[in-house]
């Protein structure tokens, strides 16, 4: 008899509300970026032609694939991306159900980790598309982090607490500590920009999830997905040039001056997103300009096509997210395998 809450047949419930779930980011992955607000209009609409769309065209997974990838009315290409983002929401919420309600008992932490899971999705495919977190999407991780610590205090379970902190404020430090440190040093040794600020405030939403040890593993596994990455695109890259002909190359453009961000730039803002300003200042945006010296729901021009992003070109945004999946959905594996190497190493 199964152990958890529900049946194993149950986990196909998880699946399909995670893919009416990943419908709702694919809005907020277009709209974001685009300083569109969320809740207007209320409807989905085409890209292209505008048209509502109604109950046919916003099944999830299905409509796209039984319209050929193609909007009913227009009929102009709808991005495989808005498939996707459905079918991988789908999937973690799937699996989260299943390890949390089917072979587990922990409705809790199935809330914030599929709440978080999305979060993680719609800031993978914005990052990919615009190289763009949103941050609406970051402060959401972290609200889902300190929601989840509340409820685990409520509930007198000991993870709730971690150096005689909430776990979630311990891990958000973490998270600030170690993506705004690597931005420190890099600025320092090498003069350049070395980490967006999108990322560090992902970092601290990371860490209010996932608390300090496992944000930290998520950290190393980000470091593991980049470098895999990197190595591929370089082996790619290489494959492609030797079958590229031989032509003359044309002289080379003038690059305009680089000017990385300031230390002390760098400075005030990790102090404000230690403090919360970005987050506050989503609610009251003077307290957003004031630290940070620009308007919160001031937007880029965006490209309107879908960016067909080379594997040289991912930010290191959906590295990060990557790690983090990976240490919510393995992490009873990692952490025995982190606490053995650590035995083994004190014994040594």
């Amino acid at each position: 008899m199964d152990k958890g809450l529900f049946p194993v047949w149950t986990t196909i419930v998880g699946f399909f509300i995670g893919a009416a779930i990943g419908s709702f980011l694919n809005v907020v992955v277009y709209r974001l970026p685009r300083g569109l607000s969320i809740a207007e209009p209320k409807h989905s609409f085409c890209p292209r032609c505008k048209h509502q769309l109604g109950p046919a065209d916003l099944i999830p997974i299905f409509s796209w694939a039984f319209q050929g990838g193609k909007c009913r009315h227009c009929r102009a290409p709808i991005a495989p991306r808005y498939m996707f983002v459905e079918l991988v929401t789908g999937t973690l919420w799937g699996a989260l159900w299943y390890q949390n309600l089917c072979i587990g008992e922990d409705p809790t932490k199935f809330v914030a980790y599929a709440l978080f899971s999305a979060a993680l999705v719609a800031a993978i495919f914005t990052d990919i598309a615009h190289y763009i977190i949103p941050d609406e999407v970051n402060a959401a991780m972290f609200v889902i982090g300190i929601g989840y610590n509340g409820a685990l205090i409520a509930q007198n379970r000991p993870e709730a607490w971690t150096w005689g902190i909430p776990s979630a404020v311990a891990g958000a430090l973490t998270g600030i500590g170690v993506l705004w440190g690597i931005a420190f040093l890099g600025r320092i040794l090498f003069r350049k920009d070395a980490m967006g600020h999108g990322d560090i405030k992902m970092a601290r939403g990371i860490g209010a999830v996932l608390f300090p040890m496992m944000a930290m593993t998520s950290f190393g596994l980000a470091v593991i997905s980049g470098a895999v990455i990197g190595i591929l695109a370089l082996w790619l890259r290489v494959m492609m040039e030797k079958r590229k002909p031989k032509v003359e190359e044309a002289p080379e453009e003038e690059e305009e001056d680089y000017e990385p961000e300031s230390i002390g730039s760098l400075i005030q803002c990790g102090i404000g997103y230690v403090l919360l300003m970005d987050i506050v200042g989503l609610i009251w945006p003077k307290v957003y300009e004031w630290w940070f010296k620009e308007n919160p729901y001031a937007i880029e021009a965006v490209d309107e096509e879908e960016n067909q992003v080379e594997l040289t070109m991912i930010p290191f945004g959906p590295h990060l997210a990557v790690g983090a999946l990976g240490a919510m959905l393995f992490w009873p594996t990692l952490e025995a395998l982190i606490l053995g190497y650590l035995r083994s190493v004190t014994k040594g």
